[in-house]
């Protein structure tokens, strides 16, 4: 018996959860006003997920189908799965991201799929998914194409024309890995079609006119936790891939156990709380100018009882106080509790006043957090290197579970 929509969508929006490179992606500004169109961005990209200034957002986040050629073993949608399969035809994704954005539950659109005949077929179906809310609907809302990474070179120039942004999954953090766990799948390939999207982009920038190609970027995601590798061989291969391609961002995704998978996965998840740690990090390399080798000093597997910028101050107490009315925007950043936002807001404020700590408080700092590590006007630490209980002050006990 043939499946309804409403029995697709239940399907397909489940299929799509395990990929995590959805979140809020920067999209430019843009909408339908005065030109008869349909939808708009405002201004950053759009998922189920929280923006950086704590805003949820809505995306229609479903696989075109969750048949697939591919037998990866850490997926559920792998060929040999026994999972119930669907497929939505082109007319149908349209007529869901329209009807939905109408009701005011979506903002925009993510669309990703397993490979049914070829990749070239079904890069093919989801590209003209964007373009007929493109052209023919006018729809000015967020896409963003999850490319196949064995498309041919003229499709995936074709998918950037339409979409914000593209993503092609490097999968796992080793080639190693993915040899084993995804043999049907080329590391080779998967670079060069990453190394293609970056020029496209970069060509696009430097033109500086329509029509521009994906011009939110491209992402990644990496799986972690399905295999041995190391936290800091993870960051060590995030650092590659930035350099290389330059990615907007990478998203750890922790392991997922599915049913019937191979014995060499693991049966458990990681912890959740390893893979906000690799955010963390990852965050500090990109926006607080931290080393990875700095992070990951001593051991490679990053503190899962507090934050890595913490555990870097406290193996280097040396570098603190640091004086809010004097500190370079650098010392600044290495503050734990002080953000960019805030350290740029501090450095305009120093210009008119020497800030003090009721300044900090209305800034949104939390001072119990960060006074520790600043000297001020009105405040004055004693020496970190004395403070031998400084950890257990600042990191919360962890609570036992009951089960």
């Amino acid at each position: 018996m043939a499946l309804s929509t409403l029995e697709k969508l239940e399907i397909l929006a489940d299929a799509a959860k395990y990929d995590a490179s959805c979140v809020s992606s920067g999209a430019g500004k843009r909408n339908s006003r005065g030109t008869g169109g349909i939808g708009s961005t405002n201004g950053m990209g759009i998922c189920h997920a929280f923006t950086p200034d704590g805003r949820c957002v809505s995306l229609l986040k479903i696989l075109l189908t969750n048949f697939c050629t591919f037998d990866c073993a850490y997926c559920v949608n792998r060929r040999s799965s026994n999972v119930e399969r669907a497929r939505f035809s082109v007319e149908e994704v349209v007529e869901l991201t329209l009807n939905f954005y109408k009701r005011n539950y979506i903002e925009g659109l993510f669309l990703s799929s397993g490979i049914i005949k070829s990749a070239d077929y079904t890069m093919e179906q989801m590209i003209e998914v964007a373009r007929k809310l493109r052209e023919e609907h006018l729809f000015r809302g967020y896409i963003h194409l999850k490319t196949i990474p064995e498309t041919s070179p003229e499709l995936i120039a074709t998918a950037g024309l339409f979409a914000d942004r593209l993503s092609i999954n490097i999968e796992l953090p080793s080639d190693k890995s993915l040899i084993e766990f995804a043999p049907e799948k080329n590391v080779g390939t998967i670079r060069k079609a990453m190394a293609q999207v970056r020029v496209r982009i970069e060509e696009a920038k430097a033109e500086r006119r329509a029509p521009r190609f994906s011009p939110s970027g491209q992402s990644t995601q990496m799986i972690v936790g399905a295999d041995g590798t190391s936290d800091g061989a993870i960051l060590r291969a995030s650092e590659t891939l930035y350099s290389s391609y330059g990615l907007s961002r990478i998203f750890y995704s922790a392991f997922s156990p599915i049913p019937d998978s191979s014995k060499s996965l693991p049966s458990a998840p990681p912890p959740l709380q390893r893979e906000h740690r690799l955010y963390q990090a990852d965050w500090l390399t990109r926006f607080y100018g931290f080393e990875t080798s700095e992070i990951i000093a001593g051991d490679e597997m990053l503190d899962l009882d507090m934050d890595p910028k913490l555990a870097w101050a406290l193996k280097n107490r040396a570098a603190f106080p640091v004086d809010v009315v004097s500190g370079s925007r650098d010392a600044l950043l290495r503050v734990p509790g002080l953000g960019t936002r805030t350290v740029d807001r501090l450095l305009i404020m120093r210009k008119h006043c020497s800030p003090r700590l009721d300044d900090l408080r209305r800034l949104g700092v939390s001072v119990k957090k960060v006074l520790p590590f600043i000297s001020t006007v009105d405040h004055r630490p004693r020496s970190l290197l004395d403070s031998h209980d400084l950890k257990a002050r600042l990191v919360p006990a962890r609570q036992l579970s009951l089960f």
